[in-house]
């Protein structure tokens, strides 16, 4: 019966094969026709251009066309002069209509999207508008944005919006210049919405200054209107005070909202949520990136519990999850929209397993097993790929490496490691995956090694200062972060980072807290660590590294406890409100 069914399955791909290409076939033909003159029955005036076609195909893919040729010409008319479109659009258009290709630029683009409209062409419409959402840009996106609201394009108006929200930065310094061309209700309701992502809020002060600079003696009439859009108080005191305070346009006009500005600056601090939130001065906005820490040990006990961290407000939330098997020494890694967690232990069973959580509708999915059992696992992403690298599996540490392909739900085996490492870490930095310390059974590693896939091996680099088991490993500003970890006699909070193109480590500033097993990742431009084993024992603790500074911050304590976590940065979610600390709902 399977066998049967494989059979049909078969036959099935191979009579659909078959059938795109002889519509493939068919196309080529009718556009050869076409090009020929062959049985022809409509000339197509386009200024002073003429384009033979045959009437029957123009009418299947356009009511304007059918409408033309039956309603609005006569029986015997052969010409038909089309107004408002130009020759070269025109033939994009019918050569879609005949091959179902076409090739053209963004700017293009947008000028064939609204004859496509105006032709009535609605599977030329889809994929302009596809095109125009694949293809957005800080360059393209307020003029893609104004363009598809001018044509009612409400699904790529809206994807055109959010793109704007979360690239605003790169759109205000721009040098296509398209922010000066905003209105002040456009402008307006950009600078007021909670998902606009700006690292720091100054720059929607900077960006209201560009757009008023434009056209000075027309807008600075609205500064009132556009400055009470600003969260004036998460504006450091000392920007606020040079830049916005002493400005002459907000000092001649908004005195006002700076004193109210100063009163919510002071009482920030001690302000309870509600005030916070209620406050449009101190209300943070919604984080475009996202930190998940999944299961670990918690309690002497592993755990399947998420906590979601929300940088704007400083909070974690917890996300229980009874789908989910509890684990711990396992790997995280974020792909194509899902969360993917690999191998790790039980207490009880070693892992070759691996599950995906879909962030929008919060399922849970078994995925393909790996080849090998393998906890103290090292996970890392390259080029859409998945890579699992040594661990132990019960029995002996691991050298062993292998890598996963979504799109066929599969693992294949790569070129073993030089070193069998358990308990180590890896990340990816220009197209190679970086791998460092762990232990092999016998002491932990100080050694260091990266797998270019290009090549299919093994490089050893230079080794750390450090041996370091139970460490973390990430990737900032083109520099490779090995933190923390255990020396076989310690746990460390000292941190050292290599640069591939001088092949050496240099030492940094420590981390506040000693740490083993913890979580580690980069958001905003920050090297986060979460919790781990430290010298109080499993801990909630976290903090982040700033590497200009070179100094480490507190950051707002899990609501559990564990060790041996793994973690992933999501960005961009469209349901990001499900995933953070609730704003109105406080209210």
């Amino acid at each position: 019966m399977e066998n049967m069914e494989n059979y049909d399955l078969e036959m099935l791909c191979t009579s659909m094969e078959r059938e795109v290409s002889e519509d493939m076939t068919l196309f080529s033909v009718l556009n050869e026709m076409r090009l020929d003159g062959s049985l022809c029955d409509a000339v197509l005036r386009v200024g002073e251009v003429d384009f033979n076609v045959h009437k029957n195909i123009l009418s299947a893919y356009s009511p304007y066309f059918r409408a033309l040729f039956t309603r609005w010409g006569s029986v015997d008319q052969r010409v038909y002069n089309i107004p408002d479109v130009s020759p070269e659009i025109m033939d994009l258009i019918i050569c879609y209509m005949y091959t179902q290709d076409i090739q053209v630029t963004t700017d293009e683009m947008e000028t064939l999207l609204a004859t496509a409209i105006y032709l009535h062409i609605e599977d030329l419409i889809c994929s302009c508008c596809e095109f125009l959402q694949e293809h957005l840009s800080p360059d393209n996106c307020l003029r893609i944005w104004q363009f598809a609201d001018a044509y009612s394009c409400y699904e790529l108006r809206d994807q055109a919006y959010m793109y704007v929200l979360h690239h605003f930065e790169d759109v205000v310094f721009s040098t296509s210049g398209k922010l000066l061309d905003l209105t002040v209700e456009q402008l307006s309701d950009i600078l007021e919405n909670d998902e606009l992502n700006i690292k720091e809020e100054k720059t929607a002060f900077q960006a209201i200054f560009l757009w008023i600079r434009h056209e000075p003696s027309v807008r600075k009439q609205h500064i009132v209107k556009l400055l009470l859009k600003v969260r004036l108080a998460l504006v450091t005191p000392e920007y606020f005070l040079e830049n916005i305070k002493k400005n002459q346009v907000v000092s001649s006009l908004c005195q006002p909202i700076i004193t109210r500005a100063m009163k919510a600056m002071y009482l920030s601090n001690m302000a309870d949520p509600y005030t916070r939130l209620s406050d449009p001065f101190t209300r943070p906005r919604l984080p475009y990136s996202i930190l998940f820490a999944i299961g670990g040990f918690s309690e002497a006990s592993t755990t399947n519990i998420v906590e979601t961290y929300d940088s704007r407000l400083d909070s974690w939330k917890c996300i229980s999850s009874t789908e989910q098997r509890a684990r711990a020494y396992h790997g995280t890694a974020f792909l194509d929209g899902l969360v993917y967690v690999i191998g790790g232990f039980d207490s009880t069973e070693y892992f070759n397993t691996m599950c995906k959580f879909n962030l929008l509708d919060g399922t849970w999915n078994e995925a393909a097993p790996m080849h090998s059992r393998r906890c103290y696992v090292s996970v890392a992403v390259l080029d859409g790929f998945i890579y699992a690298m040594g661990g132990f599996n019960g029995t002996v540490r691991l050298n062993t490496a292998e890598r996963y392909q979504p799109s066929t739900n599969q693992w294949s085996l790569i070129p073993s490691m030089h070193e069998q490492r358990s308990d180590a870490s890896a990340a990816t930095l220009n197209g190679k995956i970086y791998i460092c310390g762990g232990f092999n059974g016998n002491e932990c590693l100080f050694t260091a090694e990266y797998y270019d896939p290009h090549h299919d091996q093994w490089t050893l680099i230079e080794p750390m200062h450090m041996r370091r088991s139970g460490l973390g490993i990430a990737v900032l500003n083109n520099r490779v972060f090995a933190i923390g970890g255990f020396d076989g006699g310690i746990r460390m909070q000292s941190i050292e980072a290599f640069n591939p193109h001088t092949n050496s480590w240099s030492i940094l500033s420590p981390m506040l807290n000693q740490r083993r097993n913890f979580g580690i990742e980069v958001m905003d431009g920050r090297l986060y660590v979460i919790g781990g084993y430290s010298s109080e024992g499993t801990t909630s603790r976290c903090e982040y590294y700033d590497e200009y500074k070179d100094e480490w911050f507190d950051v707002k304590n899990m609501n559990i406890s564990r060790s041996a976590v793994s973690c992933c940065v999501v960005s961009g979610l469209p349901n990001v409100t499900d995933y953070i600390t609730e704003r109105d709902g406080l209210l």
